[in-house]
């Protein structure tokens, strides 16, 4: 039955006070961010749940998706990562935490999603080796090199650690394939004074998200497909500098245009060009990364939080 509302005769199908009640009980030691950030979650999802008119096996059925996909995580695989990815929500905050990375021509290289995939303590290399531990006839072994600049001065950057990693050509990383040895396809080099970098990698494949579990029924309900671009992943980091976690993908991959999570950028798309004067490699690829101090960002940072403001 609809409670009654204010003297003007308004009415509402359920109370209109429980999620105002439910907000203000936010105690006063609460830290102010916990308390715009979970009383803002609190309102929409009780909107939520009010505008579609969700019902208690509605709610469980989702609270039981979500137990999954947290029973189902290991240190091999973040299903609860990945059901984020479907529904775009890590490319969505990559976006929101990194919105002036391309905002000009002369920004620091674009960000792009983390992915469930990454591994710490990838093993240290040497500039030139390679990251293919297991080889094969019919992998397109690529030589990939470049140099790491700050974008506003155009200075190499001495000291830049570059994390790099990427399935081999079944479409699965190493920690997902008991065939592949620990490692395999990763590797972090570490810049000289030139800034320069390059190492030997695999031209990337397209292959599908793990879609045996909770991710994969949430494909199948929403009628989407799996497929993730050919890409090679990227953290680049350096002291005083703001982290660049990206992806760098295969402009003739067909899934550029409708990627599985969200994540491509046209400045991330790239061509493996045929290389002829390497017998190590049939491809080479060229790109530069651009950082941003620390300093910088702040900056950005500052401006955008201005115009943000006044817009």
């Amino acid at each position: 039955m609809a409670a009654n509302g204010a003297s003007g005769g308004a009415t509402h199908k359920f109370d209109p006070n429980f999620t105002k009640n439910v907000i203000a009980a936010t105690g006063p030691k609460a830290a102010p961010r916990t308390r715009k950030v979970l009383g803002s979650l609190i309102q929409h999802l009780h909107d939520f749940a009010r505008e579609n008119e969700i019902t208690v096996d509605e709610w469980m059925s989702a609270v039981e998706f979500i137990n999954e996909a947290g029973q189902m995580s290991t240190d091999v695989r973040n299903e609860g990562q990945l059901v984020c990815d479907i529904l775009g929500l890590e490319s969505l905050v990559d976006e929101i935490t990194y919105k002036l990375a391309s905002d000009a021509s002369d920004a620091p290289t674009a960000t792009a999603i983390l992915g469930p995939f990454w591994r710490k303590d990838a093993p240290k290399l040497s500039m030139g080796d390679s990251i293919i531990i297991k080889s094969s006839q019919d992998e397109e072994v690529t030589h990939m090199y470049g140099i790491v600049t700050d974008f506003k001065t155009g200075k190499p950057i001495g000291g830049a650690e570059l994390d790099v990693w990427h399935t081999a050509p079944n479409g699965m990383y190493e920690q997902q394939d008991p065939e592949q040895p620990d490692f395999n396809l990763r590797g972090r080099f570490t810049t000289g004074k030139d800034g320069k970098y390059d190492f030997y990698c695999l031209k990337p494949t397209a292959y599908p998200i793990p879609d045996d579990g909770p991710a994969g029924r949430l494909l199948k309900m929403l009628d989407r497909h799996p497929m993730r671009p050919a890409h090679i992943h990227f953290i680049v980091s350096a002291p005083g500098y703001k982290p660049i976690v990206t992806q760098i993908f295969d402009r003739t991959d067909q899934y550029c245009g409708n990627d599985s999570v969200f994540a491509v950028k046209d400045s991330l798309i790239v061509d493996f060009m045929p290389l002829k004067d390497d017998k190590k490699a049939k491809f080479e690829l060229p790109y530069d990364f651009r950082m941003a101090s620390f300093e910088d960002a702040a900056k950005h940072s500052a401006i955008g939080s201005t115009e943000d403001s006044t817009a």
